[in-house]
């Protein structure tokens, strides 16, 4: 089934507001002051990365930490979540601030001294494990906010969860895990979650910049597969066969005219794409049988409908003309929604982000093609996601690794703005309610 989106109302003090921090001078003071131990947190993490659903010792070291501030916390949410929670003891809204936990199969090609050396079990086998995508200094701008706003209690209204959640970067093969289990298994209840804020290190944006977008930022992620059957026969007699790999090469071909002929393209970006291809196993045999397995991103649910639609009918079109068999999958094993900035929260917190980073570090960006399960969230409830600079400001953008790459590298320093977004966004969004 597909999800619609839902446009939520926002209290009417947040709409057009410009927000005054409740001590502005002093979160940067207290940032500045706990900044060395946000970098010493990211250190550890760095240098101790668990897979996705096996952070057990990452949940472990956090939750020790979240009790010594002496918040409520819960363990074991979705397998190795950890929620804590910090109540004011007055009435106000409940906002909710998330960071992810999991590294990645990646061997680190960095000489750093909190450098992995970390190996896990991926699908069966034995591999590196590397956070190569900067869910370390999540969890330490995390922890800085909440140890910053602990101590800003007396200031609050209202209650603020912090979210420490599993296999962002998705579950191995047969299980479940991410931000789609922890929204079933309840986190955003008990207390209801009136709003919530993430954000993402960038490798290749400026230290001390925040990047943003409204509505659609980041993409639906749906996985295909299609199987396509036809007859097998000897490669010098292709008469005698029903050809799955030319049948294969068609569909592949038919498929991109989904994006490039049928999608309005100056509305949103889309993607189709056919990233395996297996079939046959000797250069003098028609296999009987090809798999193509590939990615579809959306930025907006009428693209996204529509290729649910397109799909199907070029896949069983080209079979249908080549005489052989197709089944689709679609999607696959998971999906990832839209990662939607709601356009008034987004609006309303505008102010805060400038004021943060100033001005001129505070840019509208362009949505991305990537995916983030974050957007599980934002489907029950209004969520801002913005990216924050971690390239060293004497590094070219063209120069700096790309995540997910064994060269990723983002610069303590650019960790201290995130640390003050969050928690500024906690209490502009308070002083508003």
């Amino acid at each position: 089934m597909l999800t619609k989106f839902t446009r939520f109302l926002l209290p009417a003090a947040l709409c057009g507001m410009s927000f005054l921090s409740v001590a502005a001078p002093d979160i940067d003071a207290m940032a500045d002051e706990i900044e060395s131990d946000v970098i010493a947190w990211r250190h550890h993490f760095h240098e101790f990365p668990e897979l996705s659903n096996r952070e057990v010792n990452t949940a472990h070291y956090i939750a020790q930490y979240l009790n010594s501030l002496g918040l409520e916390v819960t363990t074991g949410i979705a397998r190795t979540g950890v929620v804590g929670i910090l109540d004011s003891g007055k009435p106000g809204p409940v906002v909710a601030l998330r960071a992810d936990m999991d590294g990645l199969p990646v061997l680190e090609q960095n000489d750093l001294p909190y450098r992995s050396t970390q190996t896990g079990e991926y699908n069966g086998q034995t591999v590196p494990v590397m956070h190569a995508c900067g869910h370390d200094t999540h969890m330490a701008m995390l922890m800085g906010a909440a140890k910053i706003l602990t101590e800003l209690k007396g200031e609050l209204r209202g209650k603020v969860k912090f979210i420490f959640q599993p296999a962002e970067e998705g579950a191995p093969a047969g299980e479940t895990g991410g931000a789609e289990i922890m929204v079933k298994e309840g986190v955003l209840k008990n207390p209801d979650v009136d709003v919530i804020f993430g954000l993402h290190i960038s490798a290749n944006t400026d230290v001390g910049t925040i990047r943003y977008n409204s509505g659609g930022t980041m993409a639906a992620v749906d996985p295909f597969k299609i199987v396509i059957k036809g007859k097998q026969a000897h490669g010098a007699y292709p008469w005698k066969s029903v050809d799955p790999v030319v049948t294969a090469a068609q569909m592949i071909m038919s498929i991109q005219t989904i994006v490039s002929r049928e999608l309005r393209l100056i509305d949103d970006a889309a993607v189709v794409s056919i990233g395996s291809i297996h079939g046959g196993n000797r250069s003098n045999i028609i296999p009987n049988e090809v798999e193509l397995v590939g990615t579809i991103r959306t930025l907006n649910s009428d693209a996204r409908d529509h290729i649910y639609e397109a799909l199907p009918r070029k896949v069983q079109g080209i079979a249908d003309s080549m005489g052989a068999q197709a089944e689709l999958t679609l999607p696959l094993d998971y999906y990832y929604p839209i990662t939607y900035n709601d356009p008034a929260l987004t609006e309303a917190m505008l102010p805060t982000m400038q004021r943060t980073a100033g001005v001129e570090n505070t840019r509208l960006s362009k949505p991305v093609t990537g995916a983030e399960d974050f957007s599980f969230f934002q489907e029950q409830i209004p969520g801002l996601y913005v990216w924050v600079g971690g390239k060293p400001l004497d590094v070219s953008e063209e120069d700096s690794p790309a995540h997910h790459t064994p060269e990723f590298f983002v610069d303590d320093s650019g960790m201290k703005l995130g640390v003050r977004l969050l928690t500024n966004f906690t209490l502009d969004y308070m002083a508003a309610n």
